[in-house]
Formats: C-alpha cells, sequence, structure tokens
C-alpha cells in the first residue's frame, strides 16, 4: 500500500470517527467515558496522518 492510500484510507476512518462521535453526543445519555475514547483514537489517527504526510513530501 502507497503511502497516499495509507492517508486516504486513515482519513476515510477519521471521518467515521467523527460522525461517530458527532452522533454519540446527540444522545440525551451520551457516555463521556466512551467519548473520550473515541476522541482519543480520533486524534491518533490525525497524528498518524500528518505523520504520513509528512513523510510523503
Amino acid at each position: 500500500m502507497t503511502i497516499e492510500a495509507r492517508i486516504r484510507e486513515l482519513g476515510n476512518r477519521h471521518r467515521s470517527l467523527d460522525e461517530t462521535i458527532q452522533q454519540e453526543m446527540r444522545r440525551p445519555t451520551a457516555d463521556p467515558t466512551h467519548l473520550r475514547e473515541l476522541k482519543q483514537r480520533k486524534l491518533r489517527l490525525k497524528e498518524e496522518i500528518t505523520s504520513l504526510e509528512t513523510r510523503a513530501h
């Protein structure tokens, strides 16, 4: 898999996690622990994407 393809895959996962977070936040009984875990996963994906983009250029 090329770096560009990996970046696209991670970007898709990042967007999907963002949608999941938004859905969770709209729930009246949103679980703060679950939200924190989702946000941490999203941040790790963003950091990996940034790292790969730096290596690609």
